[in-house]
């Protein structure tokens, strides 16, 4: 299957799943735009790469950045198989139960607890669908690898949970979940 080909039947069973289904251009809601300000206000300017940087789910709506169009087709679609876990979670949750979980329990930042497992079931997705395209080792270690773990760790997310070995050994068994089922290779 090609990348396109891979992409399309992706979007396909995403909107047969969701049928209120969009994606929508962040830059484009002033919403989005004030998350971003309100972001860049609580990282007392650390997290500046929220409009430009991250997709984001709220409800059926994928709010993705002004290049999303122009980003390899591979990128988006593993992009999408995360926040396909997103929009699930949205709706076992609903958006005003998702806000109080996600944002606010049991800290806001530092300890965001719900946030932290909604997003590690997410990565799981993400690297699920790295390595069925790259291939196990490119998710083993290296720039990848660090670059979810630093998702954690840093002020994307407001610093939800300051254990790197926590989010290592989950990295891992993520890993060896793969190894097992002989995925990506």
């Amino acid at each position: 299957m090609t990348s396109h080909e891979r992409y399309v039947a992706l979007l396909a069973d995403i909107r047969a799943e969701f049928p209120s289904f969009r994606l929508l251009r962040k830059d484009g809601s002033r919403f989005q735009r004030a998350l971003h300000w309100g972001l860049v206000v609580m990282t007392l300017g650390r997290m500046r790469a929220y409009l430009n940087g991250y997709q984001t789910t709220i409800g059926s709506t994928v709010y993705v950045t002004a290049d999303w169009d122009h980003r390899d087709l591979d990128e988006r679609y593993v992009t999408l198989r995360h926040e396909r876990i997103h929009l699930r979670q949205f709706r076992r949750y609903t958006i005003p139960g998702m806000a109080v979980l996600y944002l606010l329990l049991p800290l806001p930042m530092g300890l965001a607890w719900f946030r932290t497992r909604f997003e590690q079931e997410a990565y799981a997705e993400s690297i699920r669908a790295a390595a069925a395209i790259h291939g196990l080792a490119h998710v083993r270690v290296g720039e990848f690898r660090e670059r979810i773990v630093s998702q954690f760790l840093g002020p994307s997310y407001g610093w939800m949970w300051p254990f790197r070995g926590f989010v290592e050994a989950w990295y891992d068994k993520v890993i060896v979940g793969l190894d097992a089922e002989g995925d990506g290779e």
